[in-house]
């Protein structure tokens, strides 16, 4: 089987895209070929990858199914190749960081900041991102490593990394705020705020609605600070990682329900794809993160100033 690389690209930039001449602008090719690198690929695979819907390109279910083959092995590609240039060059070492955007709000600045402190040698970036995003750049190893929750397998393994207590958010000023263990029936009919589609924690927060027997309003927000700022208003109650609150929390500019239910339990993972070695700045960075110094860098960030741990 002859396939090449540019067929891959220009078949996975079709596949993204929907359009030919889309996939061309992306690569900077010209159309005719992008079609015929396409269409050789398929002659190859035995089967049409691809058909036209319309104006559109999309995937065939062959297609569909030969996806995400052609992103794993275009993503191990240049993985390896930035591995044989780090080899060759130490100067461009590199670690590729994703995460979800509370980790990426509250957790991943600090321990990029210690890890830099201690290997100024290996440069980092950061991709944050709901959980959908996450996930497809750790599958097509875009990202070398993720912070997110738990692994949806699917190429992807991943390990405990920290607790990721949740809590249900509501304003000061709530007519259930300050009753202890609240039956959790009195929630019904009362709004709730979610995180945009893809988000974990709006699939948690349904999760848990669902769970309960609860079919409330919904109000929609797209970030962690709208459904926070949401929740001061009164515009309706919320299940949000404790951390993404913790100041509003300490300032009382928001409290917690105590609701006689129990609350999922939740981890922050560190994220990688299963196939492919790891390069070793990223088996450092993932040294770095599990050691206490990289739990201490969390801990001591998330601290108000003049407070010390007990």
């Amino acid at each position: 089987m002859a396939i090449t690389l540019t067929q891959l690209r220009s078949f996975l930039a079709v596949v993204h895209t929907g359009s030919v001449t889309a996939a061309a602008d992306k690569l900077v090719v010209t159309q005719p070929s992008v079609s015929a690198a396409v269409s050789a690929l398929s002659a190859e695979v035995g089967t049409a990858l691809t058909e036209r819907e319309g104006r559109s390109v999309r995937p065939t279910p062959a297609g569909r199914a030969f996806a995400a083959y052609a992103a794993d092995v275009v993503g191990l590609l240049e993985q390896g190749a930035r591995a044989a240039r780090e080899a060759a060059d130490a100067t461009a070492r590199e670690v590729r960081i994703a995460a979800v955007t509370t980790a990426g709000e509250h957790i991943v600045p600090p321990l990029l900041e210690a890890f830099s402190e201690r290997h100024p040698d290996i440069a980092v970036s950061l991709d944050v991102g709901n959980r959908e995003r996450l996930f497809e750049r750790v599958r097509t190893h875009r990202s070398d490593i993720a912070i997110g929750g738990r692994p949806p397998g699917e190429g992807i393994e991943g390990e405990r990394f920290l607790a990721n207590p949740v809590a249900i958010i509501a304003a000061p000023s709530d007519p259930l705020a300050g009753r202890a263990s609240i039956p959790i029936a009195e929630l019904k009919g009362r709004p709730w705020l979610l995180r945009e589609e893809g988000s974990g924690t709006r699939t948690m927060t349904e999760e848990f609605l669902s769970r309960h027997g609860l079919d409330p309003p919904i109000l929609t927000l797209g970030s962690n600070g709208a459904i926070k700022q949401g929740a001061r208003a009164g515009l309706g109650l919320a299940l949000q990682s404790s951390l993404a609150a913790e100041l509003e929390l300490e300032l009382g500019l928001l409290v917690t329900l105590d609701v006689a239910a129990t609350l999922p339990e939740r981890h922050w993972y560190l994220l990688r794809a299963r196939r492919g070695p790891l390069r070793p700045p990223v088996e450092k960075f993932l040294a770095f993160a599990r050691s206490p110094d990289g739990h201490e860098a969390i801990e001591h960030a998330r601290r108000p100033a003049g407070r010390t741990r007990a």
